[in-house]
């Protein structure tokens, strides 16, 4: 795998100061997963590295970047809506830069798309082109022409992206890039390409540099982060020792996994890891096996509901959520009474659902028994009141316990909020007058919840008990 530095690049620089009489802003709105999050933290800290200051507006901006997703149908949608509505805004200035990057970027189609029906565009680049954004931005401020970039893939890591962060105290760190999974309905292997996993000198680099700037909890991800280390005979585990390990981080979360290469040694490893927080979102898509063959799923309901137990086994006071898709092609009405049945018997405590949409180029898009629309609703609506029955639940069998919570930042004058080492969501009243508890980590004994979340009070951590209920 080859690897590059990125590097500050002077001449965009020097444009750029050239062009504006005052630094210029720029909006950018990331769609989809964790990676893009990432990629969207990256992109901010890219351009302010050449010059421009972030925006939380449209308005206000004089480059808008939207980082985008292909997962579904839906994300695209929202995508060339919201890339629709800035015709006026750029009728307005036209000095106004629109930019459109991400894995929408890495499809042919697409790009195409945006090059006839949206001139207005002015930037289009995939998914590894981060690092030469300050060139594609020079080139269309001094050539006065689009810059859109074919869809392309980079064997590479670029390491050294500068990043603009959302939060204060949590980083997401991707570790795990492409996929080789090629399941029938996904775009994802086309658009990043094959698994790539970070080497381990990069990330303890990586690490480190968390530490240092005082970041206390890592969020591992990846598009399929279960095979990291495939490449090298690594696994998943030398990452999560190594982050565990590192000195000022207290907490290491997982970001979706695959089920197949979650084993009972790597359970086991994981479970004597202090820092290891135990929320496992295992991808599930669909509770009935035939359906799951014809995904080219590697795994059958009795492996995943064995993985299951196997976790819930090693972690008393876990939590396991998941994503499941309706409307598969094919999926007969048994099939699905068959995927919420089994969806109910695992007691998820958190659960994504959402309807296929067909993804141009993938084998399931060119079948022919595709799911009316019509159909592919009232079974979202019946999925989703289970994963809303399921949520609760989960939520309402933690009253009782103590768990250690870190709190973030106050959304409300009246309470503070935080998360437990679960990822589960908790409140607690706001004494007037009291500092700010962010960035701390305190005991909660949970007493009430409601659908979205937990209700408690601080207690002394002597009297701290995360694995019993009094």
């Amino acid at each position: 795998m080859e690897k590059l530095t990125y590097t500050h690049n002077a001449d965009a620089a020097a444009v750029i100061a050239q062009t504006y009489d005052t630094p210029p802003l720029a909006y950018v709105r990331s769609y989809g997963c964790q990676q893009n999050v990432n990629d969207g933290e990256k992109i901010r800290g890219v351009l302010m590295d050449i010059g421009f200051g972030v925006c939380d507006s449209v308005e206000q901006a004089d480059l808008i970047l939207f980082n985008t997703c292909a997962v579904r149908e839906h994300a695209e949608q929202r995508v060339f809506g919201n890339v629709g509505a800035l015709k006026k805004l750029k009728e307005q200035n036209p000095r106004l830069m629109i930019g459109v990057c991400g894995c929408m970027a890495q499809q042919e189609h697409i790009v195409e798309k945006l090059r006839q029906s949206y001139p207005y565009v002015d930037l289009v680049f995939g998914v590894d082109g981060i690092d030469t954004l300050p060139q594609l931005i020079a080139q269309k401020l001094q050539k006065h022409k689009r810059v859109l970039m074919e869809p392309a893939q980079r064997p590479v890591i670029v390491e050294n992206i500068p990043i603009r962060r959302e939060s204060e105290f949590r980083a997401w760190l991707p570790i795990m890039y492409g996929c080789d999974n090629f399941c029938t309905y996904c775009i994802i292997p086309y658009a990043r390409g094959r698994c790539r996993s970070m080497p381990l000198d990069v990330l303890q680099q990586e690490v480190s540099q968390f530490a240092a700037e005082g970041y206390t909890e890592i969020v591992l991800c990846g598009i399929n982060l279960a095979f990291y280390g495939k490449e090298w005979g690594g696994s998943l585990l030398d990452a999560v020792s190594l982050c565990c390990q590192t000195s000022g981080i207290q907490r290491v979360r997982l970001g979706s996994l695959e089920p197949e290469r979650m084993t009972e040694d790597l359970l086991d490893a994981l479970a004597a890891l202090p820092a290891f927080c135990p929320q496992f979102h295992l991808s599930l898509q669909s509770g009935c096996d035939h359906t799951l063959k014809e995904m080219h799923r590697r795994y059958t309901t009795q492996e995943y509901a064995a993985l299951c137990a196997a976790i819930r086994s090693r972690f008393p006071v876990c939590a396991i959520t998941t994503d499941i898709m309706v409307g598969f092609p094919g999926e007969t009405d048994a099939d699905f009474a068959e995927s919420l049945a089994f969806a109910e018997s695992m007691q998820f405590a958190k659960i994504h659902v959402f309807r296929y949409s067909p993804r141009t180029g993938t084998p399931a898009a060119k079948r022919t028994d595709q799911i009316p629309d019509s159909v592919k609703h009232t079974r979202m609506v019946a999925m989703q009141q289970l994963a809303e029955t399921a949520r609760t639940a989960f939520l309402s069998s933690r009253i009782g316990l103590t768990l250690p919570v870190l709190f973030e930042r106050e959304r409300d004058a009246a309470f503070h909020n935080g998360h437990t080492p679960d990822f589960t969501p908790v409140k607690i009243p706001a004494e007037k007058e009291k500092k700010s508890l962010r960035k701390s980590i305190f005991y909660v004994r949970i007493e009430e919840s409601d659908s979205a979340c937990c209700f408690g009070h601080i207690v002394p951590k002597d009297n701290a008990n995360s694995s019993q209920k009094e």
